[in-house]
Order: structure tokens, then C-alpha cells, then sequence
């Protein structure tokens, strides 16, 4: 007991001793996105709340309890985030992305990847941060992958989208804010009829009487709360949504050039904003802010709970998986704008129809993803 009160002592001496450094580094505002990351991380590992086991226990035993918890999410974040979005549209700034071949394909395959990685872009975070070993040696080729997927983006954007013949402007994708036509209210309003549709889709779908399910759980549902509002404080302090996968890629690209690789010329990384953020330090950068709080969050939690911690050692297959998984989970993350924090919550809660379309085919991923995982015996 005396241990454990002294672990605890050290995680919450650690976490303001970093976020006071952040402060004098970087300033206020990179320590508030951070404290904000450590939030996200002890909601998620604290409440033991996912995206990927949520979709993988309504594929498998039609469990609905996890999509209704995540549907909680998208609603709360849209209830706060589209007003604000509205009322200050110069100083914030949504997640609205074209309806492109590169998201159709790029989420269809995050949703499967993401299986065999047992985890999305926040949920390999949250579980690396607790400890776990697979995901561990998913995160490098995730980096790998996001940094890659990052600079082959734009040319697969250039391949347009199956709706652009109703796009507003000719040589641009199709895409559908529904803000500007519906304004606050009424986008709000349609966010929330939809996101209480699909959890009624769910629950419907549940397991037959002879086989009851239960689909409200109370530390999902609180940890969606809590997330929900988190995302909205997060808009107003960054100004933009909470996202993952841009901060590895980032952080892949500064690798790439620690190690002589020029990028000056990359279709990404070498124009602008990108080429700023890779010539400035990390800490510059929101969504790495909010990614290493995220870590350290989840961390603290798991050592909060469980000071011993748990390790335990994988099999060459579960190496092999979970490296070439990372992979693509990083690549795929890229054509989707996002995985489901970006594409899937941003998405929803900026009212976007990118948002509700990388849920479809992400979820019809997850559904191959699941029966590949049990053909290759993972856990």
C-alpha cells in the first residue's frame, strides 16, 4: 500500500512537472492541449473505453453496448462542437473532407487492419500507454505507415470520388457540410436524429431472448460524457478537432529527416503548412501535444489501478501481425483523413458527410478484419 501511494505520488508529481515544462517551452496553450491529451488518456483507460473491442463484440456475439457508448460520444461531441463551429467560425475550424475514392478505400481497410491491430489510432495509443506489448509493436509501423500514407495522400485524392459529378465546384470531390445549408440548429438537430438512429440500428441487431444482451453500460456511457465534452474544450483551445494520426506521421517525418531523407520535395511534406511543422519542434504541434498527454494519461491510469503492471511475451505470428497491421492502420488512416477519432467523431461532430461514410465502410472492414482474426487464432 505505502508503494502504491508512493506511485501514485510520482505519476501526479510527473504530470505537472511536464505539463509546467510544455508551458515554458511552448507556452499555455501547448500545456492546456496536453492536460487535455492526459484527460482523453485516463477517460479512455480509465473507463476502458474502445472503438475496436466495441465493434468487435457486436460483429461477434451482436453486443451493442459499445456502439451505443460510441454513438453517446458522437452525439455530445456534436452537441457542443456545432454551436461553437458556428459562432465562431474564424477562430474555429471543422474536420470536412471530400467523399473521395481515397476515404471509401482507405477506411474500408483501417476498419480491417484495425482488428488485427486490436486497436484504432487512440486505442493503440491508450493500450502502448498501459503497457500492452502488441501494441507496441504495432505503433512503429503505424508511425511508418501514417508518414508513407501522409506523402502518397494527394495523389490519391487526385483520383476523385464516385459523387463528383454533383460537387460545386468542376475538377473538385463531392463533399457535404451540412452547416452552411441547415446552420447550427438544424445541423445539430440531424446529427443527433442520426446518431440515435444507428444506436437504435444496433440495438435492434442485438443478440435474440434466448441469447440476451445488455446494451447500456454505465462506464462506457460515462467515458463517452466525458470525451464528448474533453473533444469540445479541445476545439476551443486548438481550433481545430482532436486528431491522432497526423501527430505520427509527423513524428515519422522527423525521423525520416533526422536520418538524411529530404523531404523538400515530398507532395506532402515538403509544401505548406506540413513543411512548418516538420521544421519546428514537436511540441509546436497540436495533435502531438494531445497524442503524448494521451500516452501519459493512459499510463498513469494503468499504474493507478495496477502499480505491478502486466507483461507478457508474443509469439512470432503475433510480431509479424502486429507489424504489418501497424502498417497499414498508419497508410490507410492517411487516404481516410483520419481514423476514428479524425475521420469517424471530427467527421460527425463538424456536421460532415465524410463522417458518417468513413463509419460505414470502416465498420464493413471491421467485419472481415474480425473473421480474419479468427482464422489466424489471435485473441
Amino acid at each position: 500500500m505505502a508503494s502504491q501511494r508512493v506511485s501514485r505520488s510520482v505519476l501526479i508529481t510527473l504530470a505537472g512537472l511536464g505539463v509546467v515544462s510544455v508551458a515554458f517551452l511552448a507556452g499555455v496553450q501547448a500545456a492546456l492541449l496536453v492536460l487535455i491529451g492526459i484527460g482523453f488518456g485516463l477517460a479512455l483507460q480509465g473507463y476502458g473505453f474502445g472503438f475496436t473491442g466495441g465493434w468487435r463484440r457486436m460483429i461477434v456475439s451482436r453486443d451493442p453496448s459499445g456502439m451505443v457508448a460510441q454513438m453517446v460520444l458522437m452525439a455530445t461531441a456534436a452537441l457542443l462542437a456545432l454551436p461553437l463551429l458556428a459562432a465562431f467560425p474564424e477562430e474555429l475550424v471543422g474536420a470536412v473532407a471530400p467523399i473521395s475514392w481515397s476515404l471509401l478505400i482507405g477506411a474500408f481497410v483501417f476498419g480491417l487492419a484495425m482488428q488485427l491491430a486490436d486497436g484504432c489510432g487512440s486505442g493503440s495509443l491508450n493500450k502502448a500507454g498501459a503497457g500492452n506489448i502488441y501494441s507496441w509493436a504495432v505503433m512503429p509501423t503505424f508511425i511508418l505507415g501514417s508518414f508513407i500514407g501522409a506523402s502518397h495522400q494527394p495523389a490519391w485524392i487526385a483520383l476523385g470520388g464516385p459523387l463528383d459529378a454533383w460537387a460545386s465546384e468542376p475538377g473538385q470531390s463531392f463533399s457535404l457540410s451540412l452547416m452552411p445549408s441547415l446552420g447550427a440548429l438544424g445541423a445539430t438537430a440531424l446529427s443527433l436524429v442520426l446518431c440515435l438512429l444507428v444506436a437504435g440500428l444496433f440495438v435492434r441487431l442485438r443478440a435474440t431472448p434466448q441469447q440476451p444482451t445488455s446494451f447500456w453500460n454505465r462506464q462506457w456511457l460515462k467515458a463517452a460524457l466525458v470525451i464528448g465534452i474533453l473533444y469540445a474544450v479541445h476545439l476551443a483551445v486548438a481550433g481545430q478537432p482532436w486528431g491522432i494520426v497526423y501527430g505520427l506521421g509527423l513524428w515519422g517525418a522527423k525521423i525520416a529527416a533526422g536520418v538524411g531523407i529530404d523531404l523538400t520535395q515530398d507532395a506532402f511534406w515538403g509544401v505548406a503548412p506540413h513543411a512548418a511543422r516538420l521544421a519546428e519542434p514537436v511540441l509546436w504541434d497540436i495533435t502531438s501535444l494531445t497524442n503524448i498527454g494521451l500516452l501519459f494519461g493512459t499510463m498513469a491510469a494503468s499504474r493507478w489501478t495496477n502499480p505491478d503492471g502486466a507483461t507478457h511475451h508474443l509469439s512470432a505470428k503475433q510480431w509479424v501481425v502486429g507489424l504489418s497491421s501497424g502498417l497499414i492502420l498508419g497508410y490507410s488512416a492517411r487516404l481516410a483523413f483520419g481514423c476514428n477519432i479524425g475521420g469517424f467523431l471530427g467527421g460527425v461532430a463538424s456536421a460532415s458527410l465524410h463522417g458518417w461514410v468513413w463509419f460505414a465502410m470502416a465498420f464493413a472492414g471491421s467485419v472481415f478484419g474480425v473473421r480474419l482474426r479468427s482464422r489466424l487464432g489471435l485473441q
